[in-house]
């Protein structure tokens, strides 16, 4: 049961008018959604208005399914339970978030970047559920409607959330951050994205830096102290940062990296705690930053090192996030839920440590604005610049990254299909045995779709 959400209390919360019998009002309901198909008994099931589906089509399979009440920017005369009607079900849902999580009285561990947000909020969540019972955001739900989503799945045992925090353009996380009121915030760099709306790099952190918008008065702020700007961030409405890098000037920082292959990386974590030895079960230098942001959020909520330690170790990846899979003829790096110039080339770096042939598949990476060309022409130069054996690319932007490896490195195989379909189908002709293979591309390229699944029919 969720706390605190009677009918009486999520309409007082939204500012919606509640139509259904007085003995309704005091209904504590068991859930909420926005999705019919997933309807708890006893939930609300709130209907959005999409682009190409509205959600009020489908209160009757939601009363079906067992909802308890529905919550409603139309009038529902055929209703068959208690409804609330509202202005607007989005921000309803924003609203009700924000006051649910207010009533639960846990800490948020509220998590923003251009690059590395999500193995970041995996790792810290393995780091704070050594002495926790810690909530995390699940998938890609870290926007206005996803991060309300993940709020709704807290319940009284939880201690702690980890939040992951997306944006696209000024003001989201203004709102976001209404929502989740951090205790914690963690900006994990400045990189190049959403340059289509946000145009630079300062504005990008600009963008950012509205996560401290509704930090609370007795906060954390950590910052990854190697980044040229966020390492400007001195004082955050009287909270001074605690930063993290490899630089020795950060307050937590991390020496003696030794590369462990595919299986991880290793290095030494020094903190004002102390000093300990990890082995990050993820390889890449990117890892021990994650882990550094971890260390800082543990630091903070009184686990030891051990715990700290014993957190960064058992991390594990998820789908699309640099999951290694042996199949049988290829070792896959299946990193193919979304991509960006940075994380593409922090990717690529990751791929020299593999076996036999290292072959990196590529898709375009979108939001890149009026350069993106440039942009894909500058990874395919760093592509070329490294320890790989073969670059096969698609869609029309990989063009320009195939000329710039090609620029970079002529000896390098390299080809270039103009859509991904063509590129799956030639890429059985393409790989060879014991191959170990990078996938990675921006989420709308619909290689997280192909890609692994072709991989194992290859088998």
């Amino acid at each position: 049961m969720m706390k605190n959400l009677t009918l009486r209390n999520i309409a007082s919360a939204c500012g919606g008018k509640y139509v259904g019998a007085e003995s309704g009002l005091d209904l504590c309901v068991e859930g909420i959604t926005t999705d019919s198909r997933q309807v708890p008994e006893g939930g609300l099931f709130v209907a959005i208005p999409g682009e190409r589906v509205d959600g009020h089509d489908y209160i009757p399979k939601a009363e079906a399914a067992g909802a308890a009440a529905v919550l409603s920017e139309k009038e529902l005369p055929d209703a068959k339970v208690p409804y609330i009607r509202v202005k607007s079900s989005l921000q309803a849902v924003k609203d009700l978030a924000e006051f649910y999580l207010a009533g639960l009285k846990i800490p948020v561990v509220g998590i923003a970047g251009s690059v590395g947000k999500t193995s970041t909020k995996e790792m810290v969540a393995s780091v704070l559920s050594q002495k926790y019972r810690v909530l995390k955001t699940e998938g890609n739900f870290n926007n206005e409607l996803g991060l309300p989503l993940t709020i709704f799945r807290l319940r009284e045992e939880h201690e702690i959330a980890v939040l992951e925090m997306g944006i696209s353009d000024f003001g989201e996380m203004h709102r976001l951050s209404k929502i989740a009121r951090p205790q914690t915030c963690i900006l994990t760099n400045i990189g190049w994205c959403h340059l289509e709306n946000l145009k630079t790099r300062d504005g990008i952190l600009k963008a950012k830096s509205e996560i401290f918008d509704y930090i609370r008065p007795d906060g954390h702020v950590i910052l990854n102290g190697d980044d040229d700007k966020l390492s400007t961030i001195r004082e955050v409405k009287g909270i001074v940062p605690r930063t993290f890098g490899l630089n020795p000037g950060n307050e937590i920082w991390a020496d003696q990296l030794e590369s462990r292959g595919l299986k991880g990386i290793s290095c030494r974590i020094h903190t004002p705690e102390g000093d300990f030895d990890a082995a990050i079960p993820m390889p890449g230098e990117h890892m021990v930053y994650n882990a550094l942001a971890a260390a800082a959020a543990g630091l903070y909520y009184g686990l030891t090192l051990e715990e700290i330690r014993r957190g960064i170790e058992s991390f594990e990846t998820i789908r699309g996030r640099f999951r290694i899979l042996e199949t049988g003829t290829y070792t896959l790096i299946d990193d193919c839920y979304n991509a960006n110039p940075v994380s593409m080339k922090t990717s690529l770096q990751a791929l020299q440590e593999g076996k036999g042939r290292r072959v990196a598949v590529l898709g375009d990476m979108g939001e890149l604005g009026e350069n993106e060309k440039d942009l894909h022409r500058e990874v395919g130069a760093f592509a070329g610049s490294l320890s790989i054996d073969a670059l096969y690319c698609a869609g029309p932007l990989c063009e320009y990254l195939a000329e710039g490896a090609r620029e970079a490195n002529p000896e390098l195989e390299i080809c270039w299909y103009p859509g991904r379909d063509r590129l799956m189908v030639e890429l059985k002709r393409l790989l060879k045995p014991q191959d170990t293979i990078l996938i990675k591309a921006s989420h709308y390229m619909g290689f997280d779709k192909r890609s692994v699944s072709w991989a194992r029919r290859c088998v």
